[in-house]
């Protein structure tokens, strides 16, 4: 495997071009930003892949205090690792760890040599912190513009950020690749989705970062003030912060004229860039197997599946400075294959995750538990603690409906006020969750119990 620089000519550059090229299946036509590492041979990544898996692990060991200690107690040493497969004689990882040793605790390096914090919301306790040193930030770019670049931006693109800055890894991950790339970026930001379509059309902006479900509240307002999307300059849509479901992605790829693709990443392991679309391949994702080494895995037992079975998916970053993590589970669910691709990319390909292996919904990009639900519940004292969950697409779009009992003592024939309940849950669930809930009052003992693990949660998107 070859380090080269990344190839820049491109004769798809006019707008709708890349769609046309993609749809023809002329893959071979569209740019590959490191060629000689994303199209290698299987052997030539797998022998990478090892090389610094032994490196990392030794550097873990040495570096980071807690995962010396695990390794310790499970009678494992770095020497131990001699193929891939040794990889699952090492820890698993998991958001405890990090939690538990918040702030620095994980940190393999001074604070002198970190020169970018990030961090993830938590739902209880402590966030998750993770720190960049300029070779972390060198890896996270790279891996960022070479999924873009994937996607159809090309160097000399104006890229328009409609995701929120702050500790949240996307914002800022998506910036810098696109930077690096040779995009000019456009640092707008989340909201104000009328100056968003007035942005596009004064700058030209041919490149818009957001969810999918704000790109379709783009779409619609932009609509609404007459805006001509077919003749807009936008010609490229990068997806993330939430699942997309393939009806939604092809609505929007019609209505904007755009060609839209998805991206994966979690803060705990880098940020966006694990993974990305390519315009051959619209509902996999190309995993970046220089710099992460995967793993599927039966979510119960923790043994790992052959490739091509749908398991947990884990990841061991292979050149973490700041923060090294062994073997981090995801709690995503999805499956691996590792065939060459009709782009002509070698490395492996992973199905976009659309569920979990734990009870985190992921509504419109804003994470949402449960246990915020029971929370907000157990305060309002017209209703039981009793819940049902349902999340649906409706109209390409998630929608969350919380239903909760309605308590004997506070019910009544009384039209408005049992609307004022309704109003009095729903303004406290959206204040919490931070996405907009509908709330359905059910009857006293409405809601079903059972002897067993009570069923909260009817995910009726999957």
């Amino acid at each position: 495997m070859t380090d080269e620089s990344p190839t820049t000519a491109y004769d798809l550059a006019a707008k709708g071009q890349a769609a046309a090229a993609a749809a023809a299946g002329a893959f071979d036509q569209l740019p590959i930003y490191l060629p000689g590492v994303e199209c290698a041979e299987r052997a030539a990544i797998r022998a990478l892949q090892l090389e610094k898996l032994q490196r990392q692990v030794r550097y873990t060991y040495d570096k980071v205090p807690y995962y010396r200690r695990r390794m310790d107690e499970m009678g494992v040493h770095p020497d131990d690792v001699r193929t891939l497969d040794d990889v699952r004689r090492l820890p698993f990882t998991d958001k405890s760890a990090l939690r538990e040793t918040f702030p620095f605790g994980m940190f393999a390096v001074p604070m002198d040599d970190v020169i970018e914090l990030h961090a993830s919301s938590g739902t209880t306790g402590k966030p998750i912190v993770v720190g960049y040193t300029r070779d972390d930030m060198d890896v996270w770019s790279e891996c960022i513009a070479r999924l873009v670049q994937m996607a159809g931006v090309l160097p000399g693109d104006i890229a328009q950020m409609a995701f929120g800055y702050g500790m949240f890894t996307g914002g800022f991950g998506l910036h810098y690749g696109l930077q690096r790339l040779g995009c000019a970026m456009v640092p707008a930001g989340s909201g104000n989705t009328e100056r968003h379509i007035n942005m596009i059309e004064d700058y030209g902006t041919t490149v818009l970062v957001a969810t999918p479900s704000y790109a379709m509240r783009i779409c619609e307002v932009g609509e609404q003030m007459g805006y001509d999307w077919a003749s807009s300059p936008l010609r490229v849509g990068l997806f993330g912060g939430e699942p997309c479901p393939p009806a939604l992605k092809a609505e929007i790829e019609a209505r904007m004229h755009i060609v839209c693709t998805d991206n994966y990443g979690l803060t705990e392991v880098m940020g966006p860039g694990v993974s990305g679309e390519c315009l051959a391949q619209r509902f996999q994702q190309h995993i970046a197997e220089d710099h992460f080494l995967w793993e599927v895995v039966d979510p119960e037992t923790g043994e790992t599946l052959p490739e091509g079975e749908y398991g947990e998916l884990v990841l061991t970053p292979l050149d973490k400075q700041a923060i090294p993590v062994l073997r981090y589970r995801t709690h995503d669910l999805t499956r691996v294959f590792t065939e060459p691709c009709a782009c002509g990319r070698t490395m492996a390909r992973m199905d976009k995750v659309r569920s979990r292996s734990d009870d985190m919904l992921i509504i419109r990009g804003t994470n949402v538990f449960p246990s915020q639900v029971e929370d907000v519940l157990k305060d309002v004292e017209e209703v039981t603690p009793h819940y049902h969950i349902v999340v649906e697409t409706v109209n390409g779009m998630d929608s969350l409906t919380v239903e909760t009992e309605i308590r004997p003592e506070a019910f009544s024939d009384s039209f408005e006020h049992m609307n004022a309940i309704k109003a009095k849950v729903k303004a406290k669930l959206d204040g919490t969750l931070l996405v907009g809930t509908n709330v359905k009052l059910v009857e006293p003992g409405g809601i079903e119990r059972t002897a067993g693990k009570a069923k909260h949660v009817d995910d009726l998107r999957r």
